[in-house]
C-alpha cells in the first residue's frame, strides 16, 4: 500500500483516466486521420494506432504534461503516425476501392451543388498546400484546436504558428481565388470598336 502513498497512481487510476482521455478526444483524432488519409478505413486504422501508442506512453505523459491538455500530444501522435502511412503507401502504392467514389442520393437544388463546388475547390486547394501548412489548417479549422495546442502539436512556437496559420490562410484563399476565376465565365462581353 506504500507504493500508493508516493503519488503514483495505480493501475486502475491510470486506465480510468486514459479511458476518459479517449472518450474525449476520439472524435477528434479520427477527424484529423481523416483529412490526413481521406477514407475512412484507413482513418479508423490510424485512430486506433494512435490510442495504441498513447496507451503505451500514457503514464508519462501525464507526468510530463505538468496539467496542460494531453490532445496536442495525441494529435502529434496521429501526426507522426499518417506521415508514416504516407512514407509506406508511397513504398507499395495500391489502389483502394474508396477511389471508386461514393453513390449517394442526387440533390437538384442549385445552392447544394455550389456549396459543394466551392468545398472540392477548397479541399483540392488544402491538398495542395504544403504538410505544415494543411496540417496547421486541419488542426485549426477541422479540430477546433485554439494557436497554443497547435504550437505543441507541431513542435513549434505560438508565434511561429501564428504566422504558419496566416500564410496558410493566405495561400488557400489565392489559390481559391484563382481557381473559382478560371471556372466562372466572363459576364461582361468584350466591347468591339473597330
Amino acid at each position: 500500500m506504500a507504493d500508493n502513498d508516493n503519488h503514483s497512481p495505480s493501475k486502475a487510476d491510470i486506465d480510468k483516466q486514459f479511458a476518459e482521455l479517449y472518450r474525449r478526444h476520439l472524435r477528434d483524432v479520427y477527424s484529423y486521420s481523416y483529412y490526413r488519409v481521406g477514407n475512412h478505413h484507413d482513418a479508423e486504422d490510424l485512430t486506433e494506432q494512435t490510442f495504441l501508442q498513447a496507451y503505451r506512453h500514457f503514464e508519462r505523459a501525464l507526468r510530463e504534461s505538468h496539467g496542460r491538455p494531453l490532445r496536442p500530444w495525441l494529435i502529434r501522435i496521429a501526426h507522426n503516425l499518417a506521415a508514416n502511412f504516407y512514407r509506406d503507401r508511397s513504398r507499395k502504392p495500391e489502389s483502394a476501392i474508396e477511389d471508386a467514389g461514393m453513390i449517394s442520393a442526387p440533390h437538384t437544388t442549385e445552392a447544394l451543388v455550389e456549396g459543394r463546388e466551392e468545398l472540392k475547390t477548397i479541399l483540392e486547394g488544402v491538398a495542395q498546400l504544403p504538410e505544415d501548412r494543411r496540417e496547421a489548417l486541419i488542426m485549426r479549422f477541422a479540430l477546433g484546436m485554439d494557436n497554443r495546442e497547435i504550437a505543441r502539436a507541431l513542435g513549434r512556437t505560438d508565434g511561429a504558428t501564428k504566422v504558419l496559420l496566416h500564410r496558410a490562410i493566405r495561400q488557400l484563399e489565392g489559390m481559391v481565388t484563382e481557381s473559382t476565376a478560371e471556372t466562372v465565365p466572363e459576364t461582361v462581353p468584350p466591347t468591339d470598336k473597330a
